[in-house]
């Protein structure tokens, strides 16, 4: 499923000509410059019948946007939100916006943070 979603994002060149290839799992790496995006999986499980597992899942992606100012940032989460709201394709029966959070990363030197969109998205696909 990682592999898959970071993959859809890529693809698009609504988010590839703002980022480039700044689309990590994980966290962003230090010294990568701004706008990038951090992806997380915050929550799977798996479906089961009587026989066991059956292969479907649901589960919860964190896309956290960031950038240098809240404008980038916001022009950024639109195109993360018009590719993955509603995706249905490859092992994805859908992906859906749940929730996003506007806020700016905490820290020391306040004219270094970045501003942070995280946007919650569920996805449902077969293994």
């Amino acid at each position: 499923m990682e592999e898959e979603f970071r993959a859809i994002l890529q693809a698009s060149t609504a988010v590839t000509g703002i980022v480039g290839t700044r689309i990590n799992w994980g966290e962003t790496p230090q010294g990568q410059p701004f706008p990038s995006i951090a992806l997380t999986v915050a929550s799977t499980n798996n479906d089961h019948t009587m026989s066991g597992p059956d292969k479907l899942f649901e589960g919860r992606v964190q896309c956290d946007i960031y950038a240098d100012s809240y404008g980038a940032a916001k022009l950024l989460w639109r195109a993360v939100m018009a590719v993955m709201d509603g995706y249905r394709g490859g092992n994805f029966q859908g992906v859906f916006h749940a929730t996003s959070r506007d806020g700016r990363e905490t820290g020391t030197n306040e004219p270094d943070r970045p501003f942070r969109i995280s946007a919650d998205f569920m996805t449902h696909w077969s293994a």
